[in-house]
């Protein structure tokens, strides 16, 4: 199925941003000799390497399904997001703190803070003009909800990792800036150093939040309540149903959902009457819900339906 434009269009900006940003830093950093300026050109590179990564899994996610993956490829965006998540801790954050924590051991002053000035500058720049993009597609995504509250109930991880990559970006330049100038004006290149720290602070607590969330939906996550409470009350308006007795979904990909249904028939119904029965209800809630891969529907009684979900929820038994 296909994305929306939006999600590329994101990342996009930001892989453009952050080529251009990186080689700048890195040109920076090799004329001035500074420690923060280094970091923020691992950071950039690595936030490159990541949209890189998204697009990847972006393609990858869109296969159509096959024997091999009857529910499609949808969670195949999960787990490259998930190793953005591993790339900004470990290449990201684990890079600044060494060396931040190098300079600090060994402070030398930076040269032509100037050529540093102008290329952090610029890259507030770019990095706000993506920071921008990204969080005007976050917006028409996440409706009436709070920023935080979005971010934990998303099920696309394209858009919320462009924006916490760029937040960290911005607030890392702050860093950056806030170093060398206070190294400058206090002839103490150790806050140099100090400011590499704190980038890769900045880069660790984001790392942290991106894997949380998309191994979250990596594991398997359930849909969004609306569609659940639409295909319940769908199924429940069936006149050959007497009862939806509960629903479990399941999360495939940004634009793939599976779902199970328990229902009770009517006692009357001939199986020809409760094959059309599962079909209507299929139509009507595939025709507002197009990412419903796949529902299936077990005629159980709400007595079983309810022991079975207890003991589910219960858990193993203990073993002696």
């Amino acid at each position: 199925m296909a994305k929306p434009s939006g999600s590329r269009l994101v990342i996009y900006a930001a892989l453009a941003g952050n080529l251009a940003i990186a080689i700048a830093k890195f040109v920076a950093a090799g004329i001035s000799g500074s420690s923060a300026m280094v970091s923020e050109g691992v950071h950039s590179l690595v936030d490159t390497i990541n949209e890189v990564l998204l697009l990847y899994g972006l393609r990858r996610a869109e296969r159509k399904p096959d024997a091999a993956h009857p529910f499609g490829h949808g969670r195949e965006l999960y787990f490259w997001s998930f190793i953005v998540a591993l790339l900004v801790f470990a290449a990201g954050a684990g890079v600044s703190a060494y060396e931040g924590i190098q300079h600090i051991r060994h402070p030398e002053p930076a040269t032509n803070h100037t050529v540093s000035y102008v290329v952090l500058g610029v890259s507030m720049v770019f990095e706000g003009a993506s920071w921008w993009i990204a969080l005007r597609e976050f917006r028409a995504t996440k409706g009436s909800m709070g920023y935080f509250e979005a971010f934990r109930r998303s099920k696309d991880p394209t858009t919320f990792t462009v924006l916490l990559e760029d937040s960290a970006a911005l607030l890392g330049l702050f860093f950056a800036m806030a170093g060398l100038l206070a190294a400058q004006v206090l002839d103490m290149p150790v806050l140099d150093g100090v400011a590499s720290l704190c980038i890769a602070g900045v880069l660790a607590l984001t790392a942290f939040l991106l894997a949380r969330e998309t191994k979250g939906l990596l594991v398997g996550e359930p849909a969004h309540p609306h569609v659940a409470e639409r295909i319940m009350a769908v199924a429940n308006a069936d006149p050959d149903l007497r009862h939806a007795n509960g629903l479990s979904t399941m999360q495939m990909g940004p634009n793939q959902v599976v779902a199970m249904l328990s229902a009770e028939f009517e006692d009357d119904c001939t199986t020809p009457e409760i094959e059309a029965c599962i079909a209507r209800i299929e139509t009507t809630v595939r025709s507002e819900y197009p990412e419903l891969t796949a529902l299936f529907i077990k005629p159980q009684t709400p007595e079983t339906y309810r022991a079975r979900r207890a003991a589910m929820l219960a858990g193993p038994a203990p073993t002696e």
